[in-house]
């Protein structure tokens, strides 16, 4: 087991490696106590915020995790109004080819982005929140969009998932357990890492019919957290 100290020297190593942080890494603080990793600071862009955020999850022996790193605002030389930022992300979902805009609203509050509306798929769900990650002005993205409920024979989905997780190789399907209630389904058991938990969970998300899940997979016997303990999708 990586002491604390060990820890935070791999993820700070982790961050200066990353090619969209290696720029500003100095401006990002780490701390460890009892593998509790605190990411803290200020960046420019909501983007590298995710990235410092998933830069971290790769170390091993990273159990608790919160992201205290804070997006500055825009200088006084470029004012970004929510309006501006509005427009912007206007003009991304416009151009890009996965995203239903139409089925979409789009609220900018003080640089903070709300999405609401229902798509088929959690692809599509998840395309929107990562074209919005990198336009100038975002802090934070509360992303709210439903997928479309459609009826599924929970067996038939839950066979599915199991085979589709003894096809990948970053996943032991044997300690994962897959309950499913109507289009909600839950992930429960242990897996070896943080990119396991998520690969999981992105296999559960390719099934059709499914609109909720909760992932409940731990790291051995640690609580899993980020900065806003985001365990079920609606």
């Amino acid at each position: 087991m990586n002491s604390d100290d060990e820890i935070r020297k791999n993820v700070i190593a982790e961050i200066e490696q990353d090619p969209q942080l290696a720029k500003i890494a100095a401006q990002i603080g780490v701390t460890v106590c009892k593998e509790v990793v605190t990411l803290s600071g200020k960046v420019d862009y909501y983007s590298q915020k995710v990235a410092a955020e998933k830069a971290a999850q790769r170390v091993r022996g990273v159990r608790i995790m919160a992201v205290d790193i804070e997006v500055r605002s825009a200088s006084d030389s470029e004012v970004l109004t929510d309006s501006k930022i509005g427009e912007a992300i206007k003009i991304t979902m416009h151009w890009h080819s996965v995203i239903p805009e139409d089925l979409l609203e789009v609220k900018v509050e003080d640089g903070w982005v709300y999405l609401n509306g229902t798509v088929n798929w959690e692809y599509e769900r998840s395309a929107v929140e990562k074209a919005i990650e990198n336009i100038r002005g975002v802090k934070g993205v509360f992303n709210k969009i439903a997928i479309r409920n459609n009826a599924v024979k929970p067996a038939e989905v839950k066979k599915k998932i199991m085979a589709a997780f003894h096809r990948h190789a970053t996943v032991d399907a044997a300690n994962i357990k897959v309950s499913v209630v109507g289009s909600k389904l839950t992930l429960s058991g242990n897996v070896r890492s943080w990119q396991e938990r998520k690969d999981a969970e992105s296999i559960v998300w390719l099934m059709p019919g499914v609109t909720h899940v909760v992932n409940e997979l731990e790291l051995e016997t640690s609580v899993l957290m980020d900065g806003s303990l985001k365990l079920e999708q609606n």
